[in-house]
């Protein structure tokens, strides 16, 4: 992603903040205390309500500081970006305000809430492409044929200025000591502003940024000394899902920034349900980042009593997303366990597994015959701690029932807990693997036209979950003298995959 950034000193920085024309269509959002999730951390954690903007995310300041400041030509000849998401969103209200014409160009699979949000506001909305790289190769090349300006979403001095305001607010709405502000990193926009701000005015003030595990551009770049590009990333919490940071955004982060702190997506859905339980408000997941991050650096530090602020930074929430989030929340707070529990096939020990299990909470059950001498029980019980797991584990073990701890395990969660019961001692050289496909028509005919036809899918598992790409699980019959072909034509399919063969959910449940 080429882009001609004009560096500004960092000086200029607290000019270009200060005299941010976002007001024209922000609002000074509130600082609110987080009283439930404050009690239970032990810390006072504040958030910083940027999901009760206009277009439920902060990032209208941005956009419109940098359409703001373009000459009466510029405006004229209209603006264009390449976003799915809260950018989109931004620049298309901007336009509005500004009385100029703003083309959006969207990945195909963009869900169809973005883009009627987008036309709401008047803008010209272009689906193109299955990614944002191809929205965006699309949008540099409409801009260049049309005379508009690209406005991009986060490597712009402008656009880091007008994200950098939230930081001038909160200072100003909490004098008091702070001891940590948590922001949400994608492209580094709104850390990066928010981070030249803060320290060059409250040095002290721990900086932090929070990434997804699986989408950790900025915290991989700054351990490199240099911007990385990720080969693929994580689209769970899509506002953040960046292959590469900005130019910009990476020196300023170099300088000013902290800590990166990574999270998984069931600390994100835990973080949703928290921000719930205290506001009623329901976070998208990347907007609910910055709470999962402080949650983490709490226990981490084992500080008490200290002032914490998290960047609640959207709200853009697919409904259908919110079954995927309530199944999650509670393994993201340590509160469920799951587990593979293999007792005897004998009469009675089915009993006498429940009695050790005692008065727990079963929130799932799942039983399958495996043979004359073991069966294998995968069940979820709520606990109330991480510690409680172990012990629970520690416990089955010591009354000699081998026990699995599947919590952590990914294609457990997402898969396994629907399909077992699944072995099929007939099926013979079966390969297991974990697909991401694109949310659009076609696209499991181009997964099966790219498989040799002598090859037999043995097992297929799809579940919606309210996401841009829909996760796939297929078994796959492969001849061992066939499985470098198969490996190739996979690569050549072009989509995420993952080799789940040797699994131990797979080879319990399913094998």
């Amino acid at each position: 992603m080429e882009q001609n950034i004009i560096m500004t000193s960092d000086t200029d920085y607290l000019a270009k903040i200060l005299t941010s024309h976002v007001y024209d269509v922000a609002i000074e959002s509130p600082l609110e205390l987080a009283p439930n999730l404050s009690a239970r951390i032990g810390n006072q954690i504040y958030l910083k309500r940027e999901d009760l903007q206009p277009v439920f995310s902060f990032k209208l300041r941005g956009a419109y500081n940098k359409m703001a400041g373009l000459s009466a030509d510029a405006l004229q000849a209209g603006v264009i970006t390449a976003s799915a998401g809260n950018h989109a969103q931004g620049v298309a209200l901007a336009a509005q305000k500004l009385g100029c014409h703003a083309t959006i160009v969207m990945p195909s699979p963009t869900p169809q809430i973005k883009v009627n949000a987008v036309k709401a506001r008047g803008a010209e909305a272009i689906l193109i492409g299955d990614t944002y790289d191809d929205a965006y190769a699309h949008a540099k090349q409409l801009a260049e044929q049309t005379g508009a300006t690209y406005v991009h979403p986060y490597d712009d001095p402008a656009v880091i200025a007008g994200q950098g305001t939230i930081a001038m607010e909160i200072l100003r709405q909490h004098s008091a000591p702070i001891d940590a502000i948590f922001i949400p990193v994608g492209g580094g926009g709104l850390i990066a502003g928010m981070a030249v701000y803060i320290k060059r005015l409250k040095p002290g003030i721990k900086v932090i940024g929070v990434e997804p595990e699986d989408a950790d551009a900025m915290a991989r770049s700054l351990s490199a000394k240099q911007r990385v590009l990720l080969s693929q990333v994580g689209i769970f919490a899509d506002g953040v899902a960046v292959k590469q940071v900005g130019e910009e955004t990476f020196r300023l982060a170099s300088l000013y920034v902290d800590e990166i702190i990574r999270v998984d997506n069931d600390a994100i859905c835990a973080a949703i349900k928290d921000v719930f339980e205290d506001t009623r408000s329901i976070l998208e997941p990347s907007g609910a980042l910055s709470i999962a991050g402080a949650k983490l650096w709490s226990a981490r530090e084992q500080v008490q009593n200290a002032t914490l602020i998290a960047i609640a930074s959207g709200a853009n929430m697919n409904f259908d997303r919110l079954r995927y989030i309530a199944e999650r929340a509670e393994l993201g707070e340590r509160r469920e366990a799951i587990l593979a529990v293999t007792i005897p096939e004998t009469p009675g020990s089915f009993k006498a597994f429940c009695t050790l299990l005692g008065t727990r909470n079963i929130t799932e059950f799942n039983y399958r015959f495996a043979n004359n001498q073991d069966a294998h029980v995968f069940v979820g019980l709520q606990v109330p701690n991480r510690q409680a797991s172990t012990d629970l584990v520690a416990m089955l073990q010591a009354n000699k029932l081998t026990t699995l701890d599947l919590t952590d395990n990914e294609m457990a969660k997402l898969h396994v807990r629907h399909l077992v019961g699944g072995h099929a001692p007939q099926v013979e050289h079966e390969l297991l693997y974990r697909f991401e496909f694109p949310e659009r028509p076609g696209a499991l005919m181009q997964f099966l036209n790219a498989l040799s036809q002598n090859w037999n899918i043995s097992l297929f598992h799809y579940r919606n979950h309210g996401a841009d790409y829909g996760r796939v699980l297929v078994g796959i019959q492969v001849p061992p003298n066939e499985r470098d072909h198969f490996h190739t034509s996979l690569d050549n399919l072009a989509y995420p995959y993952w080799d789940e063969t040797d699994n131990p959910a797979y080879q319990l449940f399913l094998s």
